[in-house]
């Protein structure tokens, strides 16, 4: 098809296969599929203070996220958070060791850095002493909208962006029929991600006990496009795509691109504002990415599949979820033996487990009536025998995790142990 029949395509395209065909434009050989991580971390100064993330005075987030981005060699990309976290992007790689070489040479290049600066990064995932009041924002019009806009919808938005670091994994995707079955077992399996890898001991200044802060975190951020799929009416994985594009459709837009490309505020749902664009000839590719980029669910779609529910792990770990999400949804034989029992539990059931997600309780009941320590062990050890078959030797990034995490308990209660016996701050426990 030659450029101008392809613009005719395109542009006589509805508005929901526009949407379809962004979402599936990058599918894949099973041979050739990649996974990418992106990490998060909250980053203090030499007094244990939040590095403030505009330049001013002092050393800010922005001055060191120039510095990574001049230092990476395309070993990634660098970007901040709305509070300051540094995240930075991985390169996609075919396997866990590659992301694992890559996330070394990362480290390497900050650790320099922070040493030279005198700063300390945080081994948890939710700021433990700092309100967001006390939270620089980012001087970002996208972020101001996001602001503005979480302080209406709900009431912890501006903790969740401020206050929180996660880990994310991106995956490829062959088919359609591939990217339903692996989206529908990341929603489904969602309570153990977030139970295996809670790590937010603290927060608002004091111990957290038994309470998923993380989880609860982002379950108050705006009802609209956080939570689970199963929250938004997306129950089952056939036709899951086109579910997902109608749900998209309905949420209120937060920001869109001006003519020039440049963020601008909007009002009305992000289906209204697409359909405005295309009604004026005038939508384009970057529109609808940027409405993809306003839904924060926990597994999400873009152009590849996002999953997004697993806290930022300690030191040393950050490649557990990883191993964990690659060896549940990347081997078929896997995906076909978690779905023949999640298919089979019901909506409320489901319903019911993620509501108890936010206690660190693993003998609460999840699905069948079984605990929810048999649903952690159940998902972990598919994880480690599709790691097994992906014949790569990627065990060891989460089998040692997983041992510790099934004994002893999330790295949301170590540390809660670890801090009471010690008796230093809360920000002594969690600093490096």
């Amino acid at each position: 098809m030659g450029i101008i029949e392809t613009y005719k395509f395109y542009f006589g395209m509805g508005l929901k296969d526009k949407i379809r065909s962004i979402i599936m434009s990058k599918t894949i050989d099973s041979k050739n599929r990649t996974i990418g991580i992106e990490e998060e971390c909250i980053i203090y100064d030499k007094s244990d203070n939040r590095l403030p993330v505009n330049r001013g005075n002092k050393f800010s987030a922005t001055d060191l996220l120039n510095m990574m981005n001049s230092k990476s060699n395309k070993n990634g990309v660098y970007s901040i958070e709305p509070g300051g976290q540094l995240e930075w992007s991985s390169p996609p790689f075919s396997n866990i060791h590659q992301i694992n070489s890559s996330m070394n040479i990362h480290k390497k290049v900050l650790n320099k850095i922070i040493k030279k600066k005198k700063l300390k990064i945080l081994d948890c995932s939710v700021e433990p002493v700092f309100d967001p009041k006390e939270i620089d924002l980012i001087d970002h019009l996208k972020y101001q909208l996001m602001d503005k806009n979480m302080a209406k919808v709900d009431t912890l938005g501006r903790w969740m962006m401020r206050n929180t670091a996660s880990i994310q994994i991106n995956y490829d995707f062959e088919n359609e029929n591939e990217l339903e079955d692996m989206v529908f077992i990341a929603d489904c399996v969602q309570p153990v991600s977030s139970y295996l890898f809670s790590n937010a001991p603290f927060w608002n200044n004091r111990v957290v006990s038994n309470q998923n802060i993380r989880y609860l975190i982002w379950e108050k951020t705006d009802k609209y496009r956080c939570r689970n799929l199963i929250d938004h009416g997306i129950v089952e994985p056939k036709g899951m795509v086109d579910k997902y594009i109608d749900f998209i459709l309905d949420v209120p837009g937060i920001f869109g691109f001006d003519k020039n490309g440049d963020i601008c505020s909007v009002v009305g749902t992000l289906g209204e504002r697409l359909q405005y664009l295309k009604k004026n000839n005038c939508l384009r590719d970057l529109d609808i990415q940027g409405a993809l980029h306003q839904i924060f669910t926990n597994v999400r779609l873009k152009n590849l599949i996002e999953v997004r529910g697993a806290d930022r792990a300690p030191f040393g770990y950050e490649l557990a979820p990883v191993a964990f999400w690659t060896g549940l949804l990347t081997v078929a034989e896997i995906r076909d033996e978690v779905l023949s029992t999640i298919l089979t539990w019901n909506i409320e059931e489901r319903l019911s487990w993620n509501s108890t997600t936010r206690y660190l309780d693993d003998s609460t009941i999840g699905p069948e009536g079984k605990s929810y320590y048999h649903w952690n062990k159940w998902a972990g050890e598919l994880a480690l025998k599709g790691l097994e078959k992906r014949g790569l030797g990627e065990e060891n990034y989460f089998c040692d995790y997983f041992d510790i995490v099934l004994t002893d308990g999330p790295f949301s209660l170590q540390k809660q142990k670890d801090f009471e016996k010690k008796k230093k701050s809360l920000l002594e426990s969690v600093l490096a």
